[in-house]
């Protein structure tokens, strides 16, 4: 009896952990709320659309069907059109006036 409620607990625990990996935050949502998110790890998923690779910096633009999302790591860069998930934490990169830019920083990415 006490062994199987250990094993619901832990199973519970690793399926509430895997959601965020199975669901993953919608692009517009982030977008949408940025204070909500900021700080915050996410798993995004979508298309790459653009890559960028200068000397120490890489990134590349991930989309969904609610929007689109810049994603800085330290990984190979992906190709254009490669289907992919990413999770990372949600940076404002800048904001001028009224307009913000915010970013993934991929998990393993040094800040």
């Amino acid at each position: 009896m006490k062994k199987t409620v250990v094993v619901s607990i832990v199973s519970i625990c690793l399926l509430a952990a895997a959601c965020g990996y199975l669901f993953p935050t919608k692009i517009g949502d982030i977008l949408k709320n940025p204070r909500e998110y900021a700080g915050k790890e996410v798993t995004v998923s979508g298309e790459v659309k653009e890559v960028l690779a200068l000397i120490v910096f890489r990134s590349f633009v991930l989309k969904d069907e609610t929007g689109e999302i810049v994603v800085i790591t330290s990984r190979t860069l992906p190709a254009v059109g490669q289907k992919l998930k990413v999770t990372g934490t949600v940076k404002e990169a800048f904001s001028l006036g009224t307009r913000n830019l915010l970013v993934i920083s991929e998990k393993g990415t040094p800040e």
